[in-house]
């Protein structure tokens, strides 16, 4: 599937039909409906969604494969613009269950970007220091800057589904957060920031195989923690809870995208197309040159 790499995309045209054909769908499987005129929540079940749903694979998995590659070569193609523009900051949320794939995202959709303008940042529990702040404290010294995309593996929601499952903040508690987050969301999206998020949405059943294949597994064995176990117990209160999420801040400057993700392999594909289509979208350019430099000759 090469293209010269001199091309716009390194996807070979009915490839790129095919995803352009996906991506007219994708309002089936986003969520913007928080700020909506009535003032009125609306709904959201996140049941609704099948996690072996493939909307964007073409049916052949190997070739799915090839079109990620492709993807990421595309992907690097615009941050390297992205990151000269500057006029934007782009911030991407992957959020998820236990074994849902957030780790595995980042190594394939970012697989071909340069270090200098993209990072990472995985979020564990506060530290004592953190919780001596407001909860968004910590998240805000992380956005990223001008020209910079941070992704965020796991986010500020871990600090409203947590203590809501486990019984630690109040629902007026958690409404307040919600509006908390719409609204520190809006602003980072009025001041030149894009925002991303993806639930990466997996089985219950999904879940049990990808643990045991880590408890099978010694050099894996790193990534387990007896609480995911404690975490399963509860996966109707969690899947409750991320419905309500996404009900709250699915909003229009920064929607929920749920990503079906029993295959990784469509997880990363459909992830990579609509992050592509977002970059696209910006009308990226390379800043002008100085016409000082026009006459220059290096001897």
């Amino acid at each position: 599937m090469g293209k010269d790499k001199d091309s716009e995309t390194a996807l070979d045209a009915a490839d790129d039909a095919t995803l352009q054909a996906a991506l007219a769908r994708l309002a089936d499987w986003q969520f913007d409906g928080a700020d909506n005129p009535s003032g009125a929540a609306k709904p959201f079940d996140l049941g609704r969604f099948d996690p072996d749903q493939r909307p964007f694979s073409c049916g052949d998995k190997s070739h799915d494969k090839d079109v990620v590659a492709a993807l990421a070569l595309d992907i690097d193609a615009l941050q390297n613009k992205f990151y000269a523009d500057r006029r934007f900051k782009l911030l991407i949320v992957l959020q998820g269950t236990d074994t849902s794939g957030k780790d595995g995202t980042v190594r394939g959709v970012f697989s071909q970007t340069s270090p200098l303008g993209v990072q990472t940042i995985g979020w564990k529990a506060p530290s004592d220091r953190e919780r001596a702040h407001d909860y968004l404290w910590r998240i805000h010294q992380r956005v990223p800057g001008d020209g910079e995309v941070m992704v965020f593996n796991r986010s500020h929601y871990e600090d409203v589904l947590v203590p809501r499952v486990e019984g630690w903040v109040t629902v007026e508690q958690t409404r307040q957060r919600y509006a908390h987050i719409r609204d520190f969301e809006r602003m980072l999206t009025e001041t030149g920031t894009v925002i991303c998020k993806f639930l990466l949405h997996i089985s219950k059943e999904e879940q049990r195989d990808r643990l045991q294949a880590r408890l099978d597994n010694p050099a894996k064995h790193w990534k387990f923690e007896l609480g995911d176990l404690n975490a399963r117990k509860k996966w109707d209160a969690y899947q409750h809870a991320y419905s309500d999420a996404i009900a709250a801040t699915g909003t229009s400057w920064a929607p929920w995208t749920i990503v079906p993700a029993d295959s990784k392999t469509h997880r990363n594909l459909m992830v990579a197309s609509v992050i592509r289509q977002r970059l696209s979208a910006l009308g990226l350019r390379f800043p002008p040159g100085d016409p000082a430099l026009e006459h220059i000759k290096v001897e």
